[in-house]
């Protein structure tokens, strides 16, 4: 074997306690997730043991507030925690997006007496969270969701399905959105429902191309009953609170997407450093040396465009654009990149011998979910030129 495999990413982090973090995330992706990925993903085995260990460690709550067992760390410094998670196993690192994504609601929008009595077990106790706001029938035209609330005494009772869900059945809890009012994006209200709560009840999880282990279900909602002070925000501030969710969410996917894209590389790079052919590594021919400098390049331009945007957030600056922009091309990248790693290892490539191919089956549902990147050209373009006149 050569001893030229590839290195730490070398990280641009803020502080001392940063830097130790990002240490403690590669010492325990190393130990604990990253040697069962393979195995446990094949078999379709979720690790809820590893989210009670990164709760336990404080690294389910990084970018919230530390009154409420947050961690009290930038944006730009959770994202490159989640990219190394991803990085070991993207089950782990998408599955910490999503539940930071569930907890954003609360956070940003709950009252300070709703915060006291939820957020120190949902980002330090232990809990598992999932966010519930595509339906089968409303999934980029998230606006034209059917769930509906109603109304009763000092409660709401909520009906309907909702779909796509990442934590689907085994989540502790779930931040829903559900109609309210009229039809639009003004009826809408979100509440945070426990997932325990008599009347619903989770499908079979759906049967995937990737990303086994993480449970994608359907959520069922047979009359369930929520006290009104389980609702976040106003009545009908429910799709706000859902877009200022999805802007920091996309930029979970694109530092997912960017360890993915890692690893891939990675791979590709010590496979190509060890791998001989016509008496030289294969890492001697200009060919294969081009395809993992467009790879090297692709990483470094997608992890510079999400701690930008992560920056802007950090400095409480507007960054929808900016996430839009991550999103789209960190995914694409991780796409192009693990297909290339793929090419890279020839048949070897092919076969779940190496992982590469489970990295490219996992890269594609980047491009799809919390927004397709179609949907992300979309946001950037009516930024750049303003909402659509026809």
């Amino acid at each position: 074997m050569t001893d030229r495999a590839p290195q730490p990413v070398d990280r641009q982090l803020p502080t001392e306690e940063s830097r130790d973090l990002l240490a403690l995330v590669r010492e325990i992706a190393q130990r604990e997730i990253r040697p069962k990925a393979a195995e446990e993903e094949d078999s379709g085995r979720f690790p809820r043991e590893v989210f009670t260990l990164l709760s336990e460690a404080g690294l389910l709550g990084l970018p919230y507030p530390g009154e409420f067992a947050g961690g009290e760390q930038p944006y730009e410094v959770y994202l490159q925690v989640l990219e190394e998670l991803a990085a070991a196993r993207l089950t782990v690192g998408l599955g910490v997006s999503v539940h930071s994504l569930a907890c954003h609601g609360l956070a940003g929008y709950g009252t300070k007496e709703q915060q006291s009595a939820h957020l120190p077990a949902m980002l330090g106790g232990g809990l598992l969270g999932a966010y519930c706001l595509s339906e089968p029938a409303a999934g980029s035209d998230a606006a034209s969701l059917t769930t509906k609330a109603v109304r009763d005494g000092d409660d709401w009772i909520i009906t309907g399905t909702k779909a796509w869900i990442t934590h689907g059945g085994v989540a502790d809890f779930y931040t829903v959105l559900a109609r309210t009012g009229a039809e639009g994006p003004k009826g809408i209200t979100a509440f945070l429902v426990p997932g325990d709560v008599e009347g619903l009840t989770a499908a079979v999880p759906e049967k995937k191309m990737g990303m086994k282990g993480s449970p994608t279900a359907q959520l069922h909602f047979d009359g369930v009953r929520v006290p009104d002070a389980r609702r976040i925000g106003e009545e009908g501030q429910g799709f706000s609170i859902a877009l200022a969710a999805l802007d920091a969410g996309r930029l979970g996917i694109a530092a997912c997407a960017i360890g993915v894209a890692q690893a891939a590389l990675d791979e590709a790079l010590t496979y190509a450093l060890d791998r001989k052919q016509f008496g030289h590594p294969i890492a001697d021919f200009q060919g294969l040396r081009f395809m993992l400098a467009d790879m090297a390049t692709k990483i470094e331009a997608g992890r510079a465009l999400y701690l930008a945007a992560a920056r802007l957030r950090d400095a409480g600056k507007p960054f929808s654009r900016q996430a839009a922009m991550a999103k789209l091309f960190c995914t694409d990248a991780a796409m192009a990149v693990t297909t290339d790693a793929v090419q890279v290892l020839g048949g070897y490539g092919y076969t779940a011998d190496f992982p590469v191919e489970r990295l490219m089956r996992e890269a594609k549902v980047l491009q799809i979910v919390e927004g397709t990147n179609q949907i992300q050209r979309m946001v950037i373009a009516r930024h750049l030129a303003g909402p659509e006149t026809r």
